[in-house]
């Protein structure tokens, strides 16, 4: 890199994915178990069927060949990125973001599984140390192993933080995410500054298989996702925790103004003596100090993966400094391998310091980043400035993708 050179005034820009995806492959996962599960896992590996296809394929080694990794990353000219799990960790019936949540049986087992991951996971992200954000997964059935875990993670360099289930409601073993009993994550996760992650698909209910249970469960999927950010807000954890960082990914941004409006209105009537809601939400609201969109302003961002160019127009309304770009690779809706071309149907008309700060700037800010460092990387690798703001026409969309960024029938969606 040029000597005068920094990461918002070069002529490329700077890709900063916040939301990659990786794992293992089944059984390479067996190196990272405790002895005492080895037996245990053979047996289960032997009789497990991946029930996803894109799993199973010959792509399906992007989820963990360092090397494949890098190299088609390099192509899209995506510096970094945070990861977010995807494959089958053992003992688990399907990938860790859809899995519900274990019951007290099933905890032992599924938790030594999710161990293995983030052992895994530290090791790729060593691989290219500085360009890969590993999150560290974690169980709520007991709070003590999730406190434990965290500190181990920032302690082995997965500065992307944890990722935070959700819980299903009426989780017989599991509490709701607004619980005091949670208090100790929240506290450490404070103070060891690890960003807390919550993905698409988490604390999902049992639909069934049916037709209808199916679609019903597409549709629901984003409420589901977005359920826990009002219930930290009402449990006070934004409240007592004023540092805290809360990431919201793959969940689109449209649903955000209209969603924070909404809280609050709530929480204004949950505060008005005598009203209907202050009999359920008076106490709750009278903790809190601020406004649901205050603690959002000061407490949470948005993942905003393969972002459509009708969420970019609203931008000002989420906050140009709430908003990350992401990438999703390496799943069939992300940007890969046609990244230039989604970035330009979405940012050609944005303002480039704005751009950068959604490209990268916003997720140094949140999870650490060396910008300097990766200013190199994206001198050598990185979409040029003038090409970005190359407007790409609906029309001319590319239709052999099913990337979310060339959606020609996009809407601001209402969640």
């Amino acid at each position: 890199m040029t000597a005068t050179a920094r990461w918002d005034t070069l002529d490329r820009y700077l890709l900063i994915s916040t939301d990659g995806h990786a794992g293992a492959d089944l059984r390479d996962y067996r190196p990272y178990l405790a002895s005492r599960w080895l037996d245990e896992f053979d047996a289960w590996a032997n009789a497990y069927v991946n029930p996803w296809g894109d799993l199973v394929n010959p792509d399906a080694d992007r989820n963990w060949s360092h090397e494949r990794r890098e190299r088609e990353l390099d192509a899209e000219g995506i510096a970094a990125e945070v990861l977010f799990p995807n494959t089958i960790p053992p003992f688990f019936p399907s990938g860790s973001l859809l899995a519900p949540l274990p019951s007290a049986a099933q905890y032992e087992h599924r938790w030594a599984g999710l161990q293995a991951h983030n052992r895994w996971l530290a090791d790729l992200c060593a691989a290219q140390p500085g360009r890969r954000a590993g999150m560290a997964q974690i169980l709520l059935n007991d709070v003590d192993d999730a406190v434990a875990e965290i500190r181990w993670a920032r302690e082995h360099g997965l500065f992307g933080g944890i990722l935070l289930p959700g819980v299903a409601p009426n989780h017989p073993d599991v509490a709701p995410l607004w619980s005091e009993t949670y208090e100790p994550i929240w506290r450490t996760c404070a103070e060891l500054d690890m960003v807390i992650n919550h993905h698409s698909g988490a604390g999902l209910p049992e639909y069934g298989m049916t037709a209808a249970a199916r679609a019903i469960q597409l549709v629901e999927i984003p409420i589901f996702s977005h359920r826990a950010l009002w219930h930290l807000i009402f449990a006070g954890v934004f409240e007592r925790h004023p540092s805290l960082k809360f990431v919201l990914t793959e969940q689109g941004t449209g649903w955000i103004p209209g969603g924070l409006a909404s809280l609050d209105w709530f929480l204004g009537r949950m505060k008005r003596a005598g009203s209907a809601e202050a009999m359920f939400g008076g106490e709750a609201a009278a903790r809190l100090s601020l406004t649901p969109t205050e603690y959002f302003a000061r407490n949470c961002w948005v993942g905003a993966s393969f972002i459509r160019p009708i969420e970019v127009d609203i931008r000002h309304l989420v906050g140009v400094e709430k908003i990350m770009w992401g990438a999703d690779y390496p799943h069939s809706e992300g940007t890969q391998p046609l990244t230039r071309e989604a970035l330009r149907a979405s940012f050609a008309n944005v303002p480039a310091d704005e751009c950068r700060l959604m490209f990268a700037g916003n997720a140094a800010d949140v999870y650490g980043f060396d910008l300097a460092a990766l200013a190199a990387v994206a001198e050598r690798i990185g979409p040029t400035v003038a090409e970005v703001h190359v407007p790409l026409a609906t029309a001319d969309f590319p239709t052999d993708t099913t990337c979310g960024a060339f959606d020609r029938d996009a809407i601001i969606r209402s969640w």
